[in-house]
């Protein structure tokens, strides 16, 4: 088994897309093993992207994440659950996503793409620690 981290972002929260999403998550196979809506912080959103600091990006990213409404954090279980997740939810750009994925269906644009996954074991780690305790993930 692997975990992988998942948000699912404002703009899906606002739209109630979660049931959505989640019943997508359960349909491939992944065990939520730990979830809580929240609303971050810019610090916690800063902290939490450190990665893509230096990309112009960053600054819209983290507004957005922070500012744009609650979100849902979810750790997710199952074999390849990194890859799967990734799959599931499609491409960065909606555009380019494939039919059937969560961003190809449900995401506004590429910034309000209703979703991320972490992208590598350690991300994954980081990530799921960053949002959630030991004692919060219950396989």
């Amino acid at each position: 088994m692997e975990r992988t981290f998942a948000i699912i972002k404002p703009d899906a929260v606002e739209r109630n897309l979660i049931g959505k999403i989640l019943e997508r998550i359960e349909s491939k196979g992944f065990r939520i093993v730990a979830m809580k809506r929240t609303k971050l912080t810019l610090e916690q959103v800063e902290g939490f992207y450190h990665v893509h600091k230096e990309r112009p990006f960053f600054k819209d990213l983290t507004t957005y994440m922070a500012t744009g409404g609650p979100v849902v954090l979810l750790a997710l279980e199952k074999g390849n659950a990194i890859a799967s997740w990734r799959e599931l939810m499609g491409a960065t750009n909606p555009k380019d996503a494939a039919a059937g994925t969560i961003r190809k269906d449900f995401a506004v644009d590429i910034e309000k793409n209703s979703v991320h996954g972490s992208d590598s074991p350690e991300n994954a780690a980081f990530e799921l620690s960053y949002f959630f305790s030991l004692t919060e993930i219950q396989p």
